[in-house]
């Protein structure tokens, strides 16, 4: 799409249900974003993400998505501290995750990592600009790129990670003059969050775009607000069992034979309802292996 100069669009997922939503949405790359630390797992900082939960969800968003690109998010010290391990890890989000491509936040210096993953088979998305993994350095979340020397450098980075192998780059939370920069600079695809709108891709939190998160980065801009709905529809939930009009009927087990309206299926006259199923019914419902053997 970046070479047909077609816009392509990226949303955060953390889990399979959202991202088979969101395929059907048509949306282009789902990024599983170490803000899971944040969005999922409660933390204030995405440097606490665990990498074998990293790697857990980034598989069950390839399940739900199968036909959706899906790039992994290498946490904090996953690959910063020796090249051997970092390789093997972005294997592990390649083979165990599914994983189609990882990203990792980097600037130059990491151009030979880079060459050895690329060396190894592991396509890599780098990540330039503003790079969360670092706000412990700034006191916090900052912008980057606002002086000469600082746009010069991310220049330079981008072009050094390009050249050592990057297919993809994401450019987060610089002016808009300096997203031009690099995108004139380097040949790959770039993806922008908080960049303006010159980037090949685009990509925001999913909470954010959803209206589910306390505190979004000023550039992003909902397009709903799921958090009050899903705050009133609990509401309501608490309403109905508390005046035991839980609605829907009991009894019965639910029935996702196409033409059943009800959704609810009640035992038949030969059968006993004893919370089990009979034979035949066991081998109505066995999965397509079972029935094969």
């Amino acid at each position: 799409m970046a070479r047909e100069g077609k816009p392509f669009a990226c949303l955060t997922c953390y889990d399979a249900t959202t991202a088979r939503w969101l395929a059907k949405a048509g949306v282009h790359i789902l990024l599983v974003g170490d803000t899971a630390a944040e969005m999922i797992l409660g933390f204030t900082r995405t440097i606490d993400m665990p990498l074998e939960v990293a790697i857990a969800l980034t598989a069950g968003v390839k399940r739900g998505a199968p036909d959706v690109m899906v790039m992994a998010d290498m946490p904090f010290m996953s690959y910063q501290a020796d090249p051997g391990e970092a390789i093997k890890n972005a294997g592990r989000f390649m083979t165990e995750g599914l994983a189609d491509i990882v990203k990792i936040e980097a600037d130059a210096t990491f151009a030979p990592l880079l060459e050895r993953m690329t060396r190894a088979g592991v396509p890599v998305c780098g990540h330039v600009g503003s790079r969360p993994q670092l706000a412990a350095l700034s006191g916090g979340y900052t912008g980057a790129g606002r002086t000469p020397r600082e746009a010069d450098q991310i220049v330079a980075d981008a072009v050094a990670l390009e050249r050592a192998g990057c297919v993809m780059l994401l450019i987060e939370a610089v002016p808009e003059e300096l997203t031009q920069r690099v995108i004139e600079a380097t040949t790959v695809p770039v993806i922008g969050i908080g960049a303006g709108p010159a980037p090949h891709g685009q990509v925001l939190v999913l909470h954010d775009l959803l209206g589910m998160s306390e505190t979004p980065p000023r550039f992003a801009e909902p397009v709903a607000q799921l958090g009050a709905q899903l705050q009133a529809a609990g509401a309501e939930w608490v309403r109905r069992v508390s005046e035991r009009r839980i609605g829907g009927s009991g009894g019965g087990h639910r029935d996702v034979t196409p033409g059943n309206s009800t959704g609810i299926r009640t035992p038949s006259a030969g059968e006993q309802n004893t919370g089990t199923h009979s034979p035949s019914s066991a081998k109505d419902h066995a999965s397509p292996i079972q029935r094969q053997q």
